[in-house]
This record gives structure tokens, C-alpha cells and sequence, in this order.
């Protein structure tokens, strides 16, 4: 799915549902988040925004893939 940020920014996010991670494009560069547990993955899939993702990349919970 391809979310836009408040800021205008657009974020492609990918759902790994085996690993339970995603992966986000951005700016043409691409990260992979670490693995979520099962609740908290369904939520960021089903509810988390733009916005959301945003705020995601600036906690260190993802590597560059």
C-alpha cells in the first residue's frame, strides 16, 4: 500500500505476513523493519498511517535493506 505523510511524503509499505515485518520504500531507498509480534503487526497493517510510518523511521527499530 502507498501511504502519503502529512508532510507530503510517500511511503510504500510491503506486509511480510510470515516474518511479521514490513518493508518500507522511501525516497527511493528501502527498509525492512525488525518483527512484530502478532497483535502489534495486524495493527500497524490495518491501522497505521502515513503519519504513523513517519514517526516509525525515526525510532531505531528498522535496518536498511
Amino acid at each position: 500500500m502507498v501511504l502519503i505523510t502529512g508532510t507530503g511524503r510517500e511511503i510504500k509499505v510491503t506486509p511480510n505476513f510470515s516474518k511479521r515485518t514490513f518493508t518500507l520504500r522511501v525516497d527511493g531507498t528501502k527498509y525492512r523493519t525488525i518483527q512484530f509480534n502478532g497483535k502489534e503487526f495486524e495493527q500497524a497493517r490495518l491501522f497505521w498511517t502515513g503519519n504513523d510510518w513517519e514517526q516509525f523511521l525515526k525510532t531505531d527499530e528498522y535496518y536498511k535493506v
